[in-house]
Formats: structure tokens, C-alpha cells, sequence
């Protein structure tokens, strides 16, 4: 998603500009939507280290799918939720990456956990690529407000999978 959210958010901020170019305004919420996912990982590792990461990792996976989903609709509520749903969904969405890669260290049986981590990488970078060449059609199909909701499923799909290891054995 955060390929294309400055692409996103330029046409919705424009509307709270006053005439004035939202470009630069966009640009600026792209950057921190970007950043914000350091701060993301840095929380959710604590908050992992307290509670377990398979309960963090799931957690974040659903709030970044909501997010996905929720992103159109919040365009409803004025220019600058989308702007917060994003900054949310990019806090959730590096936070489960990087909790997800710690988890397969810790549940992997310890023979496996080269493989385990080369598949873990392959498949977020897949789900990636596959992202950033599906929005722009998603987009012309289904218009910007709603060109992030498919990859809702992405995410949230792995929730359960992520419970059921994390309730055989908690890290």
C-alpha cells in the first residue's frame, strides 16, 4: 500500500487545500506514513516481549487489514482520516513483519529455521510485488477509495494460522 499512498492521499488532501497545490502536503504525509513503521516496530517489539508475538503478530495483521479496508471509507470522514488510518496501517503493518520473522525463530523447529525464515521473507515479498502491481488496476476498476480494500485478506488471513502456533507454544 505505501507505494501508492502518496497517490492516494494528493487527490483527498486537495480537497482541504483551498485551492492550493495538495502535492506538497501529500508528499509530506507519504514521508511520515513511511516513517511512522520504525516507530511501529520499536512498540510492537516491547509490547511483544510483555505479552508473547504471536498475540502481537496477530494482532497487528487484523488492524492492518482493517486498515487496508477502512481506508476508502475514512475518505467519507474528512481529507486527513485517510492520512490517520494510514499512519496506523503502516505502525501495524511493519510491526507484524518484523514480529512475524521473530516468531518463526522461536516456534521453527531450530533445523528449519533457515528455510522457515527464506519462506517467510519470499512470501512477504510476493504479497508485496503483488501489491504494488495490483493497486494501480484496482484503482482504475474499483477508483482510489477503494483500491487498497483487496489486500485487506492478505494480512488477515495469516491470523489464524499465527494463533493456533502461538497457542501450542508462546513466545
Amino acid at each position: 500500500m505505501y507505494a501508492w499512498i502518496g497517490f492516494y492521499l494528493s487527490p483527498e488532501l486537495a480537497q482541504d487545500a483551498a485551492g492550493e497545490d495538495a502535492d506538497p502536503i501529500a508528499a509530506l504525509a507519504t514521508f511520515a506514513v513511511v516513517a511512522s513503521g520504525a516507530l511501529g516496530a520499536v512498540i510492537a517489539g516491547w509490547a511483544a516481549d510483555g505479552v508473547g508475538r504471536t498475540a502481537v503478530t496477530s494482532a497487528c495483521m487484523a488492524a492492518s487489514g482493517l486498515c487496508a479496508l477502512a481506508i476508502g471509507f475514512a475518505a467519507e470522514l474528512g481529507p486527513w482520516w485517510p492520512v490517520v488510518v494510514a499512519l496506523v496501517w503502516r505502525l501495524t503493518i511493519i510491526s507484524n513483519s518484523a514480529q512475524f520473522s521473530a516468531s518463526v525463530t522461536e516456534l521453527a523447529e531450530p533445523d528449519r529455521i533457515g528455510t522457515m525464515l527464506t519462506l517467510q521473507t519470499c512470501d512477504g515479498f510476493m504479497l508485496t510485488l503483488a501489491a504494488i502491481h495490483t493497486v494501480p488496476w484496482f484503482a482504475e476498476e474499483l477508483g482510489w477509495r477503494h483500491a487498497f480494500a483487496p489486500w485487506r485478506s492478505a494480512p488477515s488471513s495469516a491470523c489464524s494460522p499465527c494463533c493456533i502456533c502461538g497457542a501450542c507454544r508462546r513466545p
